[in-house]
C-alpha cells in the first residue's frame, strides 16, 4: 500500500504551538513504554502474533509499541469503565483468551499460535471472529465476545494511539492549544499533512 503522506511526521510538531506541555508529556510517556513482564512466554508470542496480523507496522515509518501499550493494560488490569457481564476481567480475559487461541491454532494446525504462518494464522483469527471455534478452551469464554470486546479494542487503540501510525494517516495528533479550524470535508489546516495523490 502507498504511503499517501511520505514526508510527514507528527512528531516534528512536539514543539509547535499545536502541542501543549501536557500533550508533550503524555506522549513522551506514551512512546516510552516498554513491555512489561506480564503473562507466560508462550502468551507474549500469541499476543505479539495478533497484533502484527491485526494491524500489522506502518511501511517506511517506525514501528508502533502497540504489544507494550496492550500488556501494560494487562499489567494494571485497567478497566475501560465497563465490560461485557459475560467476559471476566481485562487480564484475566486476555490470559484465557490467549490460551485459547492457542489451543485452537493446534486443534486446527498443530502448532502454537504465534508458530503459524499468515494465512493459517489468519484462518483461526477469523474463527475466533465468528465464533466457530474447536478447542476446548473456548467451553466458558465466549470467542466472539473475546473478539469484540478485548481484542479489537484493545490492539486498535494501542496502534493508533502511537505517533507513526497517525503520521501515516495524516493525522495531526492531539490540537491543544491551537485547534482544527476548517472542518468541513476536503479542507485542512495549514499545519495538516497534505495527502499525495495517486
Amino acid at each position: 500500500m502507498a504511503d499517501r503522506f511520505p514526508d510527514y511526521d507528527v512528531l516534528a510538531k512536539r514543539d509547535s504551538p499545536s502541542w501543549n506541555p501536557q500533550t508533550r508529556k503524555v506522549i513522551a510517556e506514551r512512546l516510552a513504554t516498554p513491555e512489561p513482564e506480564v503473562l507466560t512466554p508462550e502468551q507474549r508470542a500469541a499476543l505479539h502474533q495478533l497484533i502484527d496480523r491485526i494491524v500489522p507496522q506502518p511501511e517506511h515509518r517506525p514501528p508502533t509499541n502497540a504489544a507494550a501499550l496492550v500488556l501494560h493494560k494487562i499489567m494494571t488490569n485497567a478497566s475501560d469503565g465497563f465490560r461485557h457481564h459475560r467476559l471476566p476481567s481485562v487480564r484475566e480475559a486476555w490470559e484465557r483468551g490467549l490460551d485459547a487461541i492457542d489451543a485452537e491454532a493446534r486443534a486446527r494446525f498443530g502448532h502454537a499460535f504465534a508458530l503459524l504462518d499468515g494465512d493459517k494464522a489468519d484462518a483461526v483469527l477469523r474463527a475466533i471472529e465468528l465464533g466457530d471455534t474447536r478447542a476446548e478452551a473456548w467451553a466458558d469464554l465466549s470467542p466472539a465476545l473475546f473478539w469484540s470486546w478485548r481484542v479489537i479494542p484493545d490492539v486498535v487503540s494501542a496502534y493508533y494511539a502511537h505517533p507513526s501510525a497517525w503520521s501515516a494517516m495524516g493525522f495531526g495528533g492531539p490540537a491543544s492549544l491551537r485547534g482544527y479550524v476548517r472542518l468541513q470535508a476536503n479542507r485542512r489546516d495549514p499545519w495538516e499533512a497534505e495527502e499525495v495523490e495517486d
